[in-house]
């Protein structure tokens, strides 16, 4: 896989090279390019932003300047090509690295690459998302600062590229940098190979549309208090079905809007329902 991002704070990504994503750059599973927006403008000030056309507080990011940034980084032309690509910040960590990804630019897949602007005003972030989109080879974000983007440049976008807007929660950040770092970290760990177990991802919080469950490791008892029994039992289908009652237990304490939609899924079996009218209203707990 591949992500570019452009942002007028490439400094901003630095987190991108650590920990596992930082394993899966040296490993060349992912690479990443990161864009100063600036490099696109002509005047003296560098200025990526005017004031509002109609008035009102704050600036706008200028069309003439994200357009050909959004066109040459997808090509790999222009100021795109002089990016140089993050390192992993642990490179001697790691063990021979595999072979290269993506060539930089172009279409890669066919349908060429996504482009995703995190905005408060874009669809909510899930699970589901990160899933699709850890099966493309290419991601560019683009990162909005001030009052936002030209509209035209999204409506001009999407006549060459699939695009979708993104939000990561209703409130406002200072600028998208912030959720491109947590969409990458969500996406990238889905990405065959970045997981040392492939299989930790499938019990994660959302993957069946539940809260995951409490975990535990050793000491057995802590503090006074003790991991449960069930866990030392060594009976699998069981051990299973606790497991599964914890994530409904929590999630109808603290999301239950999710259970009434895996409800309507038809995703609860009779077991699931009859655990959920014992403790209906209770508050979630550790039991065993």
């Amino acid at each position: 896989m591949r992500i570019d991002v452009v942002t007028i704070f490439p400094e901003y990504l630095e987190p991108l090279r650590h920990a596992l994503l930082g394993k899966a750059i040296e490993r060349n599973i992912l690479q990443v390019g990161v864009h100063n927006l600036r490099s696109w403008t002509h005047d003296v000030h560098q200025a990526v932003d005017d004031s509002p056309y109609g008035g009102g507080p704050g600036m706008v990011m200028k069309p003439e300047v994200w357009g050909p940034a959004l066109d040459d980084v997808a090509a790999g032309t222009g100021p795109a090509v002089e990016a140089v690509d993050l390192t992993s910040a642990i490179p001697h960590r790691m063990g021979p690295p595999k072979t290269p990804g993506a060539a930089h630019g172009g279409a890669v897949n066919g349908a060429g690459p996504l482009i995703l602007v995190p905005t408060p005003a874009g669809r909510p972030f899930t699970q589901d998302m990160a899933q699709r989109w850890s099966e493309e080879e290419r991601l560019i974000f683009a990162c909005g600062r001030y009052e936002g983007i030209d509209e035209r440049v999204i409506e001009d976008a999407r006549k060459r590229y699939r695009v979708e807007e993104v939000s990561i929660g209703d409130y406002v950040l200072i600028g998208g940098e912030v959720a491109v770092l947590v969409i990458a970290e969500a996406v990238v760990r889905l990405v065959p190979g970045v997981l040392g177990n492939q299989a930790s991802h499938q019990e994660d919080s959302f993957q069946d549309g539940l809260l995951e469950g409490p975990s535990y490791t050793k000491p057995r008892s802590w503090r006074g208090l003790d991991v449960p029994e069930v866990l030392f039992s060594g009976n699998h289908a069981k051990v299973a079905r606790w497991r599964r009652e914890q994530s409904l237990r929590r999630t109808l304490a603290n999301r239950p809007e999710l259970i009434e939609n895996l409800r309507q899924q038809g995703g609860l079996g009779a077991d699931d329902e009859d655990f959920l009218k014992g403790i209906q209203g209770g508050p979630a707990s550790n039991e065993n």
